[in-house]
């Protein structure tokens, strides 16, 4: 999707062969000439993918399934649109400015330093629970005889901290590849099993509205894979070493596959809600406790096997979620102590690069964020109502994604970004339509709350 007001060319030299076949230049080098597009750069955007995907957006997928059957599956293709632009519009910033994006929120007023500060430390209290919670449903399933659930919990989020703890963007983004592998693997195979209504499918791809499908289409086009870790997406760009407008292409051809795989995560859920949930009448519990609903129905069905290749899946979707977030944003916290520190002491703005994030993931902020992720998130896990912390989190989530949005229209059409990367109409009308979305759904999950 090209949606920059120019074309892709780079502003310097030929391209430079050393760094065209390898990992991008640190900060403060002249760009080369456009990095041609391949396959072999992937990875930042699936990362992305892999950690905004989480167990809460399948369940609300395929409830939507189980109410509407195929009837929305274009809200599906919509939403995997708006997220291929908001991602491109994060990595455009980054790349074409040279400067994170803390520190262009931070350029657009003081209020958004308050916002986001505010902001983080509250959803990672909220969301370490979550995704601790997530993470041990399946291995509980799987292992009845096992520890309970906090147990587990904890486990996971034990793990995740000495992951992230010990290893840099390169292992982080192996392992994170071979998640998203089964995720993909295991989804797309119980779609199969189900034996989908190809006519139907391509019906749903007509816009339209049944009644009572408002939220419901909203919910798909704006849920799935979008929260706080998109605006991380730029700082896995720059971990991977792109750094510059060079790599425009290959961070274009990068969240473009991250997003259809998400695109197809979603239909091949929407197809499970159908075939196996609206045709039967039968309603999953609300919350990643559906899926486990879920898993029971596949093995009625289908045999014990499917249902625990099916609980390995949800494992891997959850488990991948926890150490995204417990890498991507404790960067984002580490990027924002940084320059706050830098503002205090001169008001210069350091640039972003592989080499800055090598050092922030070894910095005290990005280790106390991780800390502040892991340990008080667990006194929440003795919640009587951990259906609770579902309800707390998509809340918080809603609040971000307007904010993001609605900024990045300001930082992408102003002299903070050079000419040739500002927005054009298409990422304009996009953002707009993304900010309205998320702003709706930020009203509806307010209105839901139980007073």
């Amino acid at each position: 999707m090209e949606t920059s007001g120019t074309t892709e060319s780079g502003s310097g030299p030929g391209t430079d062969s050393k760094q065209g076949a390898g990992p991008g230049p640190g900060t403060g080098e002249l760009d080369a000439g456009p990095r041609k597009s391949s396959w072999k750069y992937i990875g930042p955007g699936i990362v992305v993918a892999a950690t905004g995907v989480g167990a809460g957006d399948l369940v609300a997928t395929l409830i939507a399934g189980s109410k509407f059957g195929y009837t929305l599956m274009w809200a599906a293709v919509i939403g995997c649109l708006v997220k291929i632009s908001l991602a491109e519009a994060v990595g455009r910033w980054h790349l074409a400015t040279g400067r994170t994006l803390f520190d262009g929120w931070r350029s657009i007023g003081g209020w958004t330093t308050g916002y986001f500060a505010v902001y983080v430390v509250i959803w990672g209290f909220v969301y370490g629970a979550t995704a601790m919670s997530s993470s041990a449903l399946p291995i509980v399933a799987l292992f009845p005889d096992g520890p309970g659930l906090k147990t587990w919990a904890i486990i996971t989020g034990l793990i995740g901290l000495v992951f992230v703890w010990f290893n840099q963007y390169a292992v982080f983004e192996k392992v994170m590849t071979v998640l998203i592998g089964v995720m993909f693997v295991v989804v797309v195979y119980v779609a199969i099993r189900v034996v989908p209504d190809v006519g139907a499918s391509f019906a749903g791809l007509l816009p339209v509205l049944p009644d009572g499908s408002l939220i419901y289409t909203l919910g798909l086009i704006g849920g799935v894979g979008g929260t706080i870790t998109m605006a991380a997406y730029g700082y896995w760009v720059n971990a991977k070493g792109w750094s510059n407008s060079s790599w425009m292409k290959v961070m274009r051809l990068d969240n473009r596959a991250a997003y259809i795989t998400t695109g197809v995560f979603v239909v091949a859920m929407l197809i499970v809600g159908a075939e196996l949930l609206h045709s039967s009448q039968i309603a999953l519990t609300k919350g990643d406790r559906g899926l486990i609903d879920l898993g029971q129905i596949l093995e009625d069905r289908f045999g014990p096997a499917t249902a625990k290749l099916f609980l390995v899946g949800f494992f891997a979707t959850s488990f991948s979620s926890l150490i995204g977030v417990w890498h991507g944003v404790s960067l984002m916290f580490a990027d924002f102590v940084e320059r706050m520190r830098a503002a205090r002491r001169s008001g210069d703005t350091a640039k972003a690069g592989s080499e800055t994030i090598g050092r922030q993931e070894r910095s005290v902020p990005f280790r106390v964020y991780l800390l502040w992720l892991t340990f008080p998130p667990m006194t929440l896990l003795w919640l009587d109502e951990p259906f609770g912390l579902v309800i707390g989190y998509g809340v918080l989530g809603a609040f971000f994604m307007p904010f993001l949005a609605l900024t990045l229209l300001m930082l992408l059409n102003s002299s903070r970004t050079p000419r040739e990367w500002r927005n054009g109409w298409l990422s304009n009308g996009m953002l707009a339509a993304a900010g309205l979305l998320f702003i709706v759904l930020c009203v509806q999950q307010v209105r839901d709350l139980p007073w």
